[in-house]
């Protein structure tokens, strides 16, 4: 299987590195992160970019870009650690928009493609436990449109969001709907995050929507693909940041008169952080071009990507930290924003034991012990 990358992906990527390189120092990301989060501004200067037509089919002025494209952006937006919902706005949103009758899709793709809207999925309700098919916000009918009414949480930038997908009850089964900022009967209440980034919680009261979709839960099932393999691509991203400045630390930084990186025992460490880097890198690429299968194929790989990752987050986090000693927790220094980080993504879109319960389950037909 070749692995190189197109000479397309390449200018990509160096286009979002120099990005990155020029407008979207720690500086700037500690200032960001200080004042609450708020990033509309970052999300706007990617849609100047381009970035925000990746995933837009060109028939609604996007660029009908595939997920390679999508994990060369991601991993170059986590190395400059941008929390921008680029993630949630221009990958997720437009591949369930994509579900919707034409006028749905006419109404909101054109304006996530050029960047003026910014639609993010609200699906999290309090006591699911990353189960997708627990829901209690219900939908009903009314004359030729839709009402819905629940409680939404942990909405990514929902506070700086134009439009919510929302997953609702529908005659017993999960619908998807898009409901407008403005919408009457919409409450939104907004909050930092602790990776410096904006989260709310969306109450819906008797509140008007669009149908996108009365096969919400399989739409549901390829959001959550889509997502863990842009947060492997992310991760990947955040960790070559840390493991570089842990590495720089450790060369530069003297006890007993020579630098900690001649301590062997400390270079093992290092070793080990360097291979679960590239552990993480492998499933980063296995999980994005696995998106393209059937299903049930596609879910199974996912969680197994998803399984890995998380382990090595956690391990590159904690372990990066330890080397740096206490700097590596400061707020004003960056290896913390980076671990921080990898925290959120090891909770996002299911932890280590939802994964393998979910692994475990797609696993049941083919594993001859349980046959």
């Amino acid at each position: 299987m070749d692995f190189d990358f197109t000479d397309e992906q390449v200018s990509l990527r160096e286009a979002v590195a120099r990005w990155v390189a020029k407008d979207h120092g720690f500086d700037r990301r500690h200032g960001l992160a200080k004042a609450g989060g708020a990033s509309r501004a970052v999300y706007s200067e990617l849609a100047e970019l381009g970035l925000t037509a990746l995933a837009v089919s060109e028939a609604h002025g996007g660029m009908g870009f595939g997920p390679v494209e999508a994990m060369v952006v991601m991993e170059e937006l986590g190395r400059g650690l941008v929390s921008a919902p680029f993630a949630q706005g221009a990958l997720v949103a437009p591949a369930l928009l994509a579900q919707a009758g034409e006028s749905v899709q006419a109404q909101w793709l054109p304006g996530i493609a050029d960047g003026s809207k910014l639609v993010v999925l609200a699906h999290q309700e309090r006591g699911a436990r990353y189960a997708l098919d627990r829901c209690t916000t219900t939908a009903q009918a009314q004359g030729q449109a839709w009402r819905i009414s629940g409680h939404k949480s942990v909405v990514p930038a929902g506070d700086e969001a134009d439009g919510f997908i929302v997953p609702a009850l529908l005659e017993g089964q999960i619908a998807l709907f898009v409901v407008d900022r403005g919408a009457a009967g919409l409450s939104v209440r907004g909050y930092p995050t602790q990776d410096g980034a904006r989260a709310a919680d969306a109450v819906l009261q008797d509140c008007p929507a669009e149908l996108i979709t009365r096969d919400g839960l399989q739409a549901l099932e390829l959001a959550q693909d889509i997502g863990i393999a842009a947060l492997a691509a992310e991760a990947v991203g955040v960790m070559d940041r840390l493991v570089a400045t842990t590495v720089d630390y450790l060369n530069t930084r003297k006890q007993f008169g020579v630098a900690l990186s001649t301590f062997q025992a400390l270079r093992h460490r290092t070793a080990d952080v360097k291979m679960q880097l590239e552990l993480a890198r492998s499933m980063s690429y296995y999980a994005t071009l696995k998106l393209s299968e059937p299903a049930a194929q596609r879910r199974r790989a996912l969680s197994q990507a998803k399984v890995q990752l998380n382990h090595s987050v956690r391990f590159v986090g904690q372990q990066c930290v330890q080397l740096h000693g206490g700097i590596g927790v400061t707020d004003e220094y960056s290896a913390s924003h980076d671990f921080k980080r990898l925290t959120m993504i090891e909770m996002a879109w299911g932890d280590t034991t939802h994964h393998l319960g979910q692994v475990s389950e797609r696993m049941l037909d083919t594993a001859g012990v349980f046959a």
